[in-house]
This record gives C-alpha cells, structure tokens and sequence, in this order.
C-alpha cells in the first residue's frame, strides 16, 4: 500500500482512511512491511482466510489478526476511531483530555481515558537504543502545585520548596538538536538523579545544568557547566544555558494545567512519555508521524494492568 499523503486535518484523514479495511490494509503494510509472521510463535508459515482478516499460524496452529500482540487487540473500538485518536493526541500541541476525545470520535469518557492511555504506553521508548551525546541540558521540575494556591483545607505543612511531600518530580535531558527524554523520580536528590544521567548520556558530552548541589559531582565523567541560576544568571558565556529544556517542561505544565487539570503519579510516566514524543516529532508531517506510531503500536496494556 503506498504511503499515506500529509494530512492537514481530521477531515483529511478520514477522507483518506474512509473504510475500516483500508485502516487495516495500512496497519498491514506498516507492521507486515517484511512479511507475514505469527505473533504467537514468530513463525513466517502463514496462512490468510478468506475474509482477509483473520490468518493461522502454519507451525503453533493459532488464529489471529494484524491487531494481535498490539494496543489495538481486544478492542472492540474501530481502527478507523484509533488513528482519529493517535492523529489527535500527536496533533495537538498540549495533548486531549479524554473528555473531549470521547466527544470527538463518539465512544465513553472511559473508553476514551483506556485508549489515550494505550496510546501514551506506545509513545513511549521502550529501550534506547543510542545514549545522547554533544551539548546536552539537565534540569528538573516539580508538579502539583503551590501550598498557597490551595484551599486552607488542603494545604500540609512541610510542603514548599522541593519537597516532594504533594509534589511529583518529573526530570529532563535534551540534546541540542536532538531528542528529548524525561522521566519521573522520586526526587531530586543525587543518588537517584545520576543512575539516570550515566545510563542515558554518553560519558564525555557537554552537558549543562543550573547550579543546584545535586548536579556537583558531574565533572569527573563530563563537561559539566553551570548557569548560576541562584544569582539571576540564565546565560553564560558560550551559549551555555538550560532554556530548551526549561521551554519543554514549560509546554508541559501548560498541558497539565489547562488539559489534564491533573496528572497522578502514577500515570506521570505516561504523561511525559506521550508529551516528549510529540515534542520529538514536531517536525514530522501529519502521515509521517502516525506511520512513525504505529511502528511503535507492538505491546499490550490491559486494563487491569493499568487500574491495579
């Protein structure tokens, strides 16, 4: 099947993807580009039935179809509802709340909330493959909020500055002209920030931070900058800044706080796994980047994985 065109809009790709076996043709060419195989046993012994759905596996003898061992298996939900959904979280610069995903392709707010979180579970990377490496920015933030925003009711005593009492942490890399990767962590404190740092950043990089005492220690494995944050500097000499990555986490609070209005700590990960693979495909065109996730789309999450 030949590659979808750039869509400019929803309506763009449901004129494109206007039958259920044309989704399923096209999510056959993107998981089947090599070939045919079982996604019980791997085996290439294919047999297809007539139906043009469903195949059998010529060595383990089972039945599936292209949506087995995929976010989409067990669903009841149209493919066609599926790609409106990943076109619509990918599209959209802050992301869709499950309440108006469930309005926009006419399921249940729960349906809606269980296929936005497929979808985040397929957005994140699974294993990276490469560490990053050049100029790199580190920084991290909090979620949840100020004591002084909240009711009287609410607020707990212990709670400003870092502590992560209310709060949740999320921490973030961004190599210059390259890929954003951010995770959640318990806190900010040095023992749980550099395991993260060493597995994700290639030993030797320039890599550059504000100035907060977790971050000393950098050098010895390094290039380590600092921008003296605590004496109002955000630019040092020789473009030395974290600004790109305080830009991303800056996009990302907007999200929460105008979108989602709350994210758990539990799902967090999700959340910011969704949020940077937007970001690190901004520039890909509107086929490209749901070619691009449904590459991604292998792997289930259950609901009752997800609620437990």
């Amino acid at each position: 099947m030949s590659q979808p065109k750039d869509f400019n809009s929803l309506y763009e790709l449901m004129q494109y993807f206007d039958t259920e076996e044309k989704c399923r043709d096209h999510l056959k060419s993107i998981r089947w580009k090599n070939g045919q195989y079982c996604p019980h046993c791997g085996s290439v012994k294919v047999y297809e039935f007539k139906d043009g759905k469903t195949y059998k596996c010529g060595d383990c003898r089972k039945k599936f179809s292209v949506k087995v061992g995929t976010i989409f298996e067990d669903s009841k939900i149209p493919l066609r509802k599926w790609f409106m959904a990943i076109y619509l979280l990918t599209a959209h610069k802050k992301g869709i709340s499950s309440m108006q995903l469930a309005r926009d392709i006419e399921v249940t707010q729960k349906s809606a909330w269980f296929i936005l979180q497929r979808l985040r579970f397929a957005s994140q990377t699974k294993s990276f493959r490469m560490k990053l490496s050049g100029d790199i920015e580190i920084d991290e933030t909090y979620l949840g909020g100020k004591a002084i925003n909240k009711h009287k009711n609410k607020r707990e005593s212990g709670t400003q500055g870092r502590s992560t009492k209310t709060k949740s942490v999320a921490f973030g890399m961004l190599q210059r002209n390259g890929e954003l990767r951010m995770f959640p962590l318990d806190d900010t404190k040095s023992k749980h920030l550099r395991p993260v740092i060493d597995e994700n950043i290639e030993q030797g990089s320039n890599v550059m931070t504000d100035d907060y005492r977790s971050y000393r220690g950098l050098n010895g494995k390094y290039n380590h900058s600092v921008v003296k944050h605590s004496l109002k500097r955000y630019v040092e000499e020789g473009n030395i800044h974290t600004n790109s990555v305080e830009g991303a986490f800056s996009l990302f609070k907007r999200g929460v706080l105008g979108i989602y209005h709350h994210v758990s700590r539990k799902h967090l990960d999700l959340y910011l796994g969704e949020f940077s693979y937007r970001y690190n495909t901004r520039e890909y065109e509107g086929g490209e980047r749901i070619d691009n996730f449904l590459n991604k789309c292998n792997g289930r999450l259950t609901y009752k994985r997800l609620v437990s």
